[in-house]
């Protein structure tokens, strides 16, 4: 139990929304602590200025706006591309992956300040409080944290209430969705969305052109890897962030990456989630191909287990477990020949493959090909079937007898 005593200065995870808002009032009051509020950018199309103007205005002693983009880009999302992030088959992590970032940098400026402690606002149903606090707990087990949203036992309701009180500025209406936002993705959840019957709406979305509406035409983009990240874009070499958002851009305005996903959280709660990712769904299926292209039969379904496992740890929390960073040992190593250029067609909400080279393919045209030039021995398969077969055969044989 963390006496009140005990906290002096803490360091607040800062969104400039209603929560983190309240949160600096409210942890000064009931503390009597300074309060240092930590905005970092992961690529949100946010004011930043605004966010750490409101945040002296509320009351923080100091805010820190941490420019992170690049190093989200290539230490985080190039490693879930290597990976094919993706939890329950159809989610492509993202905020997930910014959340040990968001507690690398409190963590830091909590030092840098000299802070006892650090808070963040995220509520007691969801995900995010378990990764940034054993990311935080990872980093510096001496700091305390504080969940205020979490224990203060306030509604929405009297959440606004609390901060007109307090002058804290809120926005003329509630919102409809719980929204949260980053380079490599968009979640939107919670209004109508609750209801798992009920389609999104078209309000919800941002990011992407309905499918309906994208242009008749397909779009044909070329991406280029080395060592299993993308590098170019159409023949152009690119900076990863720069990269990643014209994907974004190029993805969203033909309707590509909308998922509606049924999800289980972490605390137990199934939860209908909808996120946008434009670029992860077109990157990492180009990624996905690749492999495919260069990895043999066992290196890929090795993968498959490692990349699933992958997914899940950062998903739940524990981007700082040592599994991650052995499973990444190896994701690693089987990247180091994923090289090549895929080129993807984009149309009305599909990014499909069409077409992949790479000079690691395994694919050999003469060993494939049906026409006169195939060097394959069919006549081997006379020998093989029977030897691939025999213990299904046996077995089979076994279990008909026992029936008899």
């Amino acid at each position: 139990m963390i006496k009140v005593t005990e906290i002096k200065r803490i360091a607040l995870a800062y969104s400039g929304g209603l929560d983190t808002s309240v949160a600096i009032k409210w942890l000064a009051e009931k503390y009597g602590a300074k309060v240092i509020t930590v905005t970092v950018d992961l690529g949100q199309d946010e004011d930043f200025k605004a966010i750490g103007d409101k945040a002296l205005k509320v009351g923080a002693e100091n805010h820190y706006t941490v420019d992170a983009k690049r190093e989200f880009a290539t230490g985080y999302i190039f490693p879930s591309i290597k990976a094919n992030g993706i939890y329950q088959f159809k989610y492509p992590i993202s905020t997930s992956l910014g959340r040990p970032l968001i507690a690398e940098k409190l963590v830091e400026i909590a030092h840098k300040e000299g802070c006892d402690s650090v808070a963040h606002g995220c509520t007691g149903k969801g995900n995010d409080q378990i990764r940034i606090e054993v990311s935080c707990m990872a980093r510096d087990p001496s700091l305390k944290i504080l969940a205020p949203t979490r224990n203060w036992g306030m509604s929405r309701d009297q959440e606004i209430e609390y901060a007109k009180k307090h002058g804290i500025p809120i926005s003329k209406a509630a919102k409809k969705y719980s929204i949260d936002e980053c380079l490599w993705g968009r979640s939107i959840e919670s209004g109508p969305l609750e209801n798992p019957w009920n389609a999104p709406q078209d309000d919800g979305w941002l990011w992407t052109t309905s499918p309906e509406s994208a242009p008749d035409k397909p779009t044909i983009i070329e991406v280029e890897f080395k060592q299993g990240v993308p590098v170019a874009l159409d023949g152009v070499a690119m900076e990863p962030v720069d990269l990643i958002r014209k994907v974004n851009r190029i993805a969203g305005e033909n309707g590509v990456g909308r998922v509606d996903h049924m999800e289980d959280r972490i605390v137990g709660i199934k939860s209908r989630e909808t996120y946008e990712c434009p670029a992860a769904t077109v990157l990492l299926e180009a990624h996905r191909d690749l492999e495919k292209l260069i990895l043999n039969r066992h290196e890929h379904e090795f993968k498959k287990l490692v990349d699933d496992k992958w997914a899940f740890l950062v998903y739940a929390g524990l981007w700082d477990d040592p599994l991650r960073e052995e499973l990444e040992a190896f994701i690693n190593k089987s990247n180091e020949r994923v090289d090549g250029k895929v080129r993807v067609k984009l149309y009305k909400g599909s990014a499909m493959v069409c077409g992949r080279s790479s000079p690691n393919s395994v694919y050999d045209f003469k060993t494939a090909t049906y026409d006169s030039s195939s060097t394959f021995d069919q006549t081997l398969s006379n020998g093989f079937i029977p030897l691939w077969g025999l213990q299904t055969v046996v077995s089979r044989k076994v279990i008909s007898n026992r029936r008899a």
